[in-house]
């Protein structure tokens, strides 16, 4: 490793070189089954054919102009989210920081437009929403804010899944104008709420006239067998934000907005120089068409099933004995929590060529691409299944 790389990771001892469908080569050519797909972004895979042709032949063609004149594909980008989400509007930006970024601006603008001098957002504990000084501020999780003081004011933080307590700060907070949640807590352990839970929150903010946001960074663009999963709950929030999946590795965020949230930023209330350029945006619709084509929606939705079933199968006997505490999520977004912590499930499985994460000290996170094919399935439930079975007996 570099010794002029900033100090801010802390890299496993792998460093891959090529990339092909759901495996990924080190630099000894030795090949790995990656069940995390760069944290929920390469969902069509690594170097898809279909996405590194568009890449190709427009960067051949047109890479960047900046926003101060039009751009064809981030139109026909914005028109297709839109007419996938029913939302109406759509700022793009690099990443999913920026997208939340985006988000919380929309909902300061409004509450200053109801004369409400601190906006103030409710969050959740727990939550991840990036690393800016406002996200880090809306994260629910001190270790990651340490040493970043002060935080931004504005965010109220509530137990997820907890809908009195929304209520509770609401009656107690003139200041409210929005709620911000995961429709499932990726970082926060794969927290999967009640089905009842987003629900309740739109028609709470209906009540209030407050902005309902979701955080789809992680959950949007097929992972959870919906295209975004907020429609598992048949509700549509005021704003959204995506990104991870959206470029299937090329970097590119979305902030979109339907309603009055949608017509609260103008001309020189926000921007960015490289956001939904027309690369990016290319690289977008490519992984778009194919999910499309391809039907991995219902894919994503039917291998869920299918991996949550192998798991509860292969370790039945842990779950009776009370070391399984859960196996849980939506789609190809999969939590299994230990009774203990398991972090070093993740070294140990790299030693079996197979790459997966662990979350909140004791949930092994899992992440396979949507093009996994059973038989990938299978390996991943097994080599995963053995790790655990050792390390609750060890």
């Amino acid at each position: 490793m570099s010794d002029h790389i900033m100090n801010t990771y802390g890299r496993l001892p792998v460093s891959f070189v090529k990339g092909d469908g759901c495996y990924l080569y080190d630099e000894q050519d030795q090949r790995y089954l990656d069940a995390l797909t760069g944290i929920a972004v390469c969902g069509l895979g690594h170097s898809h054919p279909a996405v590194a042709k568009a890449i190709s032949e427009q960067a051949s063609t047109l890479m960047h102009t900046s926003n101060l004149y039009g751009i064809p594909n981030q139109e026909t980008l914005a028109d297709k989210l839109c007419e996938l989400s029913a939302m109406d509007r759509v700022f793009f930006s690099n990443s999913g920081a920026e997208a939340n970024e985006a988000a919380i601006k929309i909902a300061r603008r409004y509450g200053h437009t109801k004369d409400i001098d601190l906006p103030t957002i409710i969050v959740a504990n727990k939550s991840f929403h990036g690393r800016t000084l406002s996200t880090l501020s809306a994260t629910g999780n001190a270790k990651v804010q340490a040493g970043f003081e002060p935080l931004v004011p504005g965010f109220i933080h509530v137990d997820y899944n907890d809908m009195d307590a929304i209520r509770q700060v609401a009656n107690n907070n003139a200041d409210i104008v929005a709620v911000m949640v995961e429709p499932i807590q990726g970082e926060g352990g794969l927290a999967t709420p009640a089905d009842s839970y987003l629900k309740e929150i739109r028609a709470f903010c209906d009540e209030n006239n407050y902005l309902m946001i979701l955080d789809e960074i992680q959950t949007g663009i097929c992972r959870t067998g919906k295209w975004f999963a907020g429609q598992h709950s048949d509700i549509i929030p005021d704003v959204m934000t995506l990104a991870k999946g959206l470029g299937n590795g090329f970097p590119i965020g979305a902030c979109l907005a339907k309603g009055i949230a949608a017509e609260i930023m103008i001309p020189g209330t926000h921007g960015s120089t490289f956001g939904g350029n027309p690369l990016a945006c290319a690289a977008a619709l490519a992984t778009i068409h194919t999910l499309q084509e391809e039907n991995l929606e219902q894919r994503a939705a039917e291998l869920g099933s299918y991996f949550q079933q192998g798991f509860k199968t292969t370790l039945a006997t842990l779950i009776e004995q009370g070391k399984i505490l859960d196996i849980r999520g939506k789609g190809l977004m999969i939590g299994i929590e230990l009774d203990r912590p398991c972090t070093e499930l993740v070294k140990k499985a790299l030693d079996k060529k197979l790459l997966i994460n662990v979350t909140a000290d004791s949930v092994v996170r899992l992440l396979p691409a949507l093009i996994t094919t059973d038989a990938q399935a299978d390996e991943i439930i097994a080599i995963v299944s053995e790790l655990i079975i050792e390390h609750t007996n060890a």
